[in-house]
């Protein structure tokens, strides 16, 4: 007998993470887009506002909320998914996924009777599994913690000095004068020197596989000039050779279906438009360098959302998430 479909509804539709999200499920072998909501798009074919998707979804933006689903995207600004699980009551059978980072630290994730889960399964897979609410990492966050979390767990963390740059698509849809195309093109800039958002939640991270709570983690994020896509590359001290750490990163990530260690040079283009993160070590000398690469929307955001959902769900981990990257 066929397994019967998840239901799903989505809050906020019409941002990038939505776009995201609804391309994903509207292929997922288990999964039914019961509503898309947007206050600012009501009425609206999906596909107007979200042009890749003409011919996939004949779905309508709507301003209701239905109680007839299994679970809740909220790919809501940062901040407003506490305002709205506040504001609107949603039955507490009706699991909620939350993409922004309203609920990511530990004293900040529970609202109601609602606690929320860490959602990082290379870390947390099997609290997914039985959560009934998952705060979603950031993107930054998932592509420098998937870099370290070995480390973490041999206690090889002291200094750690990391530099990330990401494509326009992470700073949202909403125009401003450093996501303007004529900025930038041809252009690259330091941002949120050392005080990045994201550093709370991969300190806790960290914190959970090395909890001498000696960890230093000095981070410069990067604005790059094009659209998708993160690459971290994270330094450390470090006494063991490229062997014995090859053999750590093989061995943390075994049951990891979209984590990759890559002998070879990695490159942004091997993970865009996919759920993937790939990891390449580098030890000149005394050193290691760890350089790391997602496609922020979708392992950085809607793609880790809906691999989160399988887990919690008991279905296949890389369900509707066999994505083929864009490599030229």
């Amino acid at each position: 007998m066929p397994m019967a479909k998840i239901k799903i509804g989505i809050i906020g539709g019409a941002g990038y993470t939505g776009g995201e999200l609804i391309r994903v499920l509207s292929v997922h072998p288990h999964a039914e887009l019961s509503f898309i909501h947007s206050r600012s798009n009501v009425g609206k074919p999906v596909h107007a506002v979200h042009q890749d998707l003409i011919g996939e979804t004949e779905l309508t933006f709507t301003g209701d909320i239905s109680d007839n689903i299994d679970v809740l995207f909220l790919c809501l600004g940062h901040g407003e998914s506490k305002k709205f699980l506040t504001e609107n009551k949603i039955a507490d059978r009706i699991r909620v996924i939350d993409l922004a980072n309203d609920f990511r630290l530990a004293s900040q994730s529970s609202i109601g009777n609602r606690q929320f889960i860490y959602g990082l399964p290379e870390l947390n897979k099997e609290k997914i599994k039985s959560a009934q609410n998952i705060a979603n990492p950031g993107c930054f966050a998932t592509a420098i913690q998937v870099g370290l979390l070995p480390l973490a767990k041999a206690g090889l963390l002291r200094d750690v000095y990391t530099t990330g740059i990401t494509g326009s698509t992470g700073a949202g849809q909403s125009l401003s004068v450093t996501s303007h195309f004529s900025w930038r093109a041809n252009n690259i800039q330091a941002y949120k020197t050392l005080t990045h958002q994201h550093l709370g939640e991969i300190g806790e991270s960290l914190l959970q596989l090395q909890p001498a709570n000696d960890i230093d983690l000095s981070f410069v994020p990067w604005r790059g000039d094009f659209t998708r896509g993160i690459f971290i590359s994270s330094t450390i001290h470090c006494d063991l050779s490229l062997e014995e750490l090859t053999v750590l990163y093989n061995e943390f990530y075994k049951e990891q279906p979209f984590t990759h260690v890559s002998k070879e040079p990695i490159f942004i283009k091997q993970v865009v438009n996919t759920n993937k993160a790939v990891i390449q070590l580098e030890k000149p000398g005394s050193k290691l360098v760890v350089h790391s690469a997602i496609d922020n929307l979708l392992k950085g955001a809607s793609g880790q959302a809906v691999q989160n959902m399988n887990l919690m769900f008991g279905l296949e981990e890389k369900a509707g998430l066999k994505l083929k990257p864009v490599a030229f």
